[in-house]
């Protein structure tokens, strides 16, 4: 068969070694003579797969003995809620529940967007908590193409702010933060980092959460991963009423198994972290991903029929996002796209143009590949 180069945002390509791990312990894991899929999560081989991909994520990350590890469900759509509830208890716990308080968002894409108008939405039966937007980038420039300048930030108060969160790369804009924002440190720093989740080294000290679905760079779909200071986790009669399975405290007490954990995905996400270390950690795959990213932006750059619509600062590193000249060059861009075998690279729906992700498990070469494409589409359409 042809090899296929999938430029898909997520679900998104899995490293191939991982899969053929997979395939080869599919029908007899550990001599079990069952699959991964039939074991119970109560069972001691489910707790080691459990307690490794812990072990594991803590050594790649350099994770603190004060944060905990939690394997949740729903998607990071979930996490929208789930933080703004769990936040808003620790916060009230400590300063008391009568006290006015503010949550405060970054927004630079669509995704930081959506997490903002839920804590709005949530916040409406809450008469003393009030949603902040600290740098809207749409209103402040007219469109998501640049994370704001610190000089048009608009923190609240930290003595009344339960957190500050932001989405570190957008999956649809190809947004991403190039640094951590720096906020009071009195304040939990939330970051949402589905699609470039283990793509560079991380500072875990400087946040209260992190947490992100594993679709995109940690495998299959169907898990979430959240990184919490204990000290956020507070009991459930504590601050807003809230649903048990978004409760942080219910999943930490329980080792993530409160009810049955979806393990599957977390046997392949703890694949991808051995294949992660296997790699040489953050550090080696942040520089494979820096010179991936760099010549396909250089190539864009470049060539006259393509131009990226990201200020050259916020540039994704995982989901590179260009358009061509005219609407119709970029369909017959992605048709030949398709011809060639480079499957998903059409813009998300509500942008449209070209996207491609380009997660860890992209092998350079697929890059090249691409960028080959391009100078030949480029000199079919210069004369």
């Amino acid at each position: 068969m042809e090899p296929v180069y999938n430029f898909g945002a997520g679900p998104a390509k899995i490293p191939e070694s991982v899969l053929k791990r997979a395939q080869v312990e599919l029908l007899n894991y550990g001599n079990t003579g069952m699959s991964v899929m039939e074991l119970s999560h109560r069972s001691k081989p489910f707790g080691e797969i459990l307690a490794r991909t812990k072990s594991n994520l803590r050594q790649l990350m350099d994770i603190p003995d004060n944060y905990d590890i939690l394997f949740m469900q729903g998607g990071a759509t979930t996490q929208f809620s789930a933080i703004f509830y769990n936040l808003l208890a620790a916060k009230q716990v400590a300063v008391g529940e009568d006290k006015d308080l503010v949550v405060d968002y970054f927004v630079t894409g669509s995704w930081s967007n959506k997490a903002c108008q839920e804590a709005e939405r949530l916040s409406h039966d809450l008469s003393n908590v009030r949603v902040n937007r600290v740098a809207d980038a749409k209103k402040l420039t007219g469109k998501y193409s640049q994370v704001p300048s610190q000089d048009q930030w608009q923190l609240s108060d930290p003595e009344q702010t339960a957190y500050v969160y932001y989405c570190d790369n957008e999956t649809v804009h190809g947004v991403e933060f190039p640094n951590v924002p720096e906020v009071d440190s009195r304040v939990p720093l939330v970051a949402d980092m589905s699609s470039n989740f283990l793509s560079r080294p991380v500072d875990v000290k400087k946040f209260g959460v992190i947490y992100g679905g594993a679709q995109k760079n940690l495998g299959p779909a169907g898990v979430t991963l959240v990184i919490i200071r204990k000290d956020l986790i507070v009991d459930l009669t504590k601050g807003p009423l809230r649903p048990l399975m978004l409760d942080y405290k219910t999943l930490a007490d329980n080792d993530s198994m409160y009810n049955t954990p979806p393990t599957f995905a977390i046997y392949m996400v703890g694949l991808t972290l051995e294949w992660l270390l296997e790699q040489g950690g953050l550090k080696e795959i942040q520089v494979v991903n820096n010179r991936k990213a760099d010549k396909l932006y250089e190539a864009i750059d470049r060539l006259s029929l393509f131009k990226s619509p990201v200020q050259a600062d916020s540039r994704s590193k995982m989901n590179v996002v260009f358009n061509l000249t005219t609407p119709e060059l970029e369909k017959e861009f992605l048709k030949g796209g398709e011809e060639r075998n480079m499957v998903q690279l059409k813009g998300h729906r509500s942008v449209g143009g070209v996207r491609a992700s380009i997660y860890n498990a992209m092998p350079e070469e697929h890059i090249n590949k691409l960028i080959e494409y391009m100078e030949e589409f480029e000199k079919q359409h210069s004369t």
